[in-house]
């Protein structure tokens, strides 16, 4: 066959196909426009899912009746200067009225502030009508009707109404968040009105839209994020690890105000939780990127939902370190819904909660160790127990045996601690310990609320926080190979584990080039006893290539850590003194991540008393 010109109706079609998915993307296109025009209110309308009908109606500016027939040509837009690496709007392509065009049925109904009469064009499968008058208020309605009618082949992978509906109502929240100046509201036959009335672009504005979107929970249980590096500025907030969800879904991420799905924002999310969540729980996340454009391409798709940065190593760094650093700063706070579960649970005719596994919600002792793969500690084998012997025989030093003992509950400032006065203790965060129930779970009390700790739970993660300050104060301890291991790779991999040899060395790898294709592992971390050093190393090479670090290496070792903190820690049924309860709960306050243990569960759940007096009616 000859090469030939394609038509302009086949091009648009073409473009279609990676432009407008489905129903979803038209209103995310629409919407854009609508956002790009300066609309303070936006009105969205949908029928059959949006196949059948999706009318979008603004406020903006308008567009004069001259620039119709331009607005709907292919590659014309009034967003884009001369300079590519400059894009400051949500849209600049000029591909998405064409394109919808091409495949259903378009009308434009459009008024300027200066004109005295709206004008309309339409398009059908391609085919352009003139331009004609039209009676209208100043801005533009764009309506879509039989949405992929000229292309019928696409219909057969569109999914229920339900279900495209519910992808519209998704894309309306992640653009509203974003503008929380506009007012949307998303109305039709086949869904309820969602409506999101406009609060103002200031952090507290911005926080109300969020809680419009996701919830009035969210607020009570964020922490704000501010922070700045190389010209990068990342703001927004994140769910204190014990607020979290089973998917990822409730995680939203900007750049200069643009919707993304980025992989490079999701897992430096996932790596800055990673200490306080499990793998199978996400946190809930709003974080806004702004930055120079010229650093950052959002033209690498024409959805333009990813983003390619000049240094992303700079960004996932920026991520991670910020959200530490808040957790680490937000002090010990409890889940409002863990106290919300709670209240519902003391109701009556509330349905009983069985959770699988150990009264504990831990595996046991000797389970917890097998899985691990730790040969350094055998608890089965220990003449002491872990808590008792300072982890003497676990392979640390004197400097790392005097780190746990910080976590110990019979550290010198837990015996000073039983000294303070009962009001002063009162008015600290988790209060004074009342009780101890069911030899595991430690009742205290505050000024205004009932406090329940896990003793287990709790103690694990400060044995495990300190056990980890330990690890990484210094060199971790290596074992030398009788004979090293080389390993075969692609020379960029090669060339790249060269590169991060020196951090690798800190963790107790030893790496070097063996040749073009090759490296060569001399030494590895004692902790890690006899492991599959070739499945590490491609390990951290794929990691290294993804990201740029060396993480995976720091995570099998805290794991490690984490194993040996449960080992370590106070067990269920072990009774308490008070002033080791109260040393328990100061020593919480005073160490990071502490509402969670080292598997993401809470480690206490806090109780209002203004909750309690409404269980009982008093108010």
């Amino acid at each position: 066959m000859p090469i030939r010109q394609l038509s302009e109706t086949m091009i648009n079609q073409i473009a279609a196909g990676e432009v407008i998915e489905r129903p979803a993307s038209v209103v995310k296109e629409l919407v854009e426009n609508a956002l790009d025009a300066g609309a303070a209110r936006i009105e969205i309308v949908t029928a059959g899912g949006g196949l059948n009908l999706i009318r979008v109606t603004d406020d903006g500016s308008g567009i004069p009746k001259k620039e119709l027939p331009l607005a709907i040509a292919r590659h014309c837009t009034s967003k884009l200067a001369d300079d590519i690496h400059d894009i400051r709007s949500l849209g600049f392509r000029g591909e998405a009225l064409p394109s919808i065009g091409s495949v259903a049925r378009l009308s434009i109904r459009s008024r300027t502030a200066n004109s005295d009469s709206a004008a309309e064009i339409g398009i059908e499968g391609g085919r352009v009508s003139a331009v004609k008058p039209a009676a209208a208020n100043r801005g533009t309605t764009v309506e879509v009707r039989d949405l992929f009618f000229a292309t019928p082949a696409r219909l057969k992978f569109m999914k229920g109404e339900r279900a495209e509906s519910s992808a519209t109502s998704d894309v309306i929240k992640r653009i509203a968040i974003a503008f929380p100046a506009v007012r949307f509201t998303l109305a039709g036959s086949d869904r309820s009105t969602l409506e999101l009335p406009a609060t103002d672009d200031s952090p507290e504005g911005r926080l109300r839209r969020v809680a419009q979107v996701m919830g009035a929970d969210f607020p009570a249980n964020a922490i704000a994020i501010d922070a700045m590096r190389d010209g990068v500025h990342l703001a927004g907030h994140v769910s204190i690890p014990s607020f979290s969800r089973a998917n990822a879904l409730q995680q939203y991420a900007y750049v200069n105000g643009r919707p993304v799905r980025d992989k490079l924002i999701a897992g430096a999310i996932r790596g800055a939780f990673a200490d306080v969540l499990p793998r199978d729980r996400h946190a809930v996340t709003v974080l806004f990127l702004t930055l120079d454009p010229a650093i950052v391409d959002v033209n690498v798709h024409p959805a333009k939902a990813d983003v390619r940065f000049r240094d992303p190593g700079l960004v996932r760094g920026l991520i991670v370190g910020a959200i530490r650093e808040a957790l680490a700063n937000a002090g010990i706070r409890a889940a409002t819904s863990g106290a919300a579960g709670m209240m519902a649970a003391f109701r009556p005719g509330a349905a009983s909660y069985a959770h699988p596994g150990p009264a504990n919600g831990h595996r046991s002792y000797e389970a917890a160790y097998r899985a691990s793969g730790f040969a350094g500690f055998d608890p089965s084998r220990s003449s002491q127990r872990p808590l008792d012997a300072g982890f003497a025989n676990g392979g640390f030093g004197e400097n790392d045996q005097a780190a746990f003992a910080a976590g110990s509950l019979h550290s010198a400032d837990a015996r000073a601690g039983q000294d303070e006065a009962a009001e002063t203790l009162l008015g600290m965060a988790l209060g004074a310990a009342r009780a101890q129930v069911h030899e595991n779970y430690i009742v205290a009390q505050t000024k205004d609320s009932l406090v329940i700790v896990d003793q287990h739970a709790a103690h694990e993660r400060l044995v495990y926080e300190a056990l980890k300050n330990a690890l990484h104060s210094r060199a971790v301890p290596s074992q030398m190979l009788l004979l090293p291991e080389i390993v075969d790779l692609p020379e960029e991999d090669a060339e790249r584990l060269a590169l991060h040899s020196e951090t690798l060395a800190r963790f107790g790898l030893a790496v070097e080039r063996f040749g073009p294709g090759a490296v060569a592992v001399r030494e590895t971390p004692s902790m890690l006893g006899e492991t599959n050093v070739q499945q590490l190393v491609r390990d951290l090479a794929d990691e290294i290539a993804d990201n740029d670090t060396v993480d995976t290496l720091k995570e099998r070792l805290d794991k490690i850590a984490a194993t040996m903190a449960c080992h370590g820690s106070v067990r269920s049924g072990r009774m308490l003194k008070p002033e080791e309860m109260n040393a328990l709960l100061r020593q919480m306050e005073a160490t990071p991540g502490a509402g969670t243990c080292n598997h993401g569960r809470p480690t206490y759940i806090e109780l209002r008393l203004a909750d309690i007096e409404r269980l009982f009616g008093r108010r």
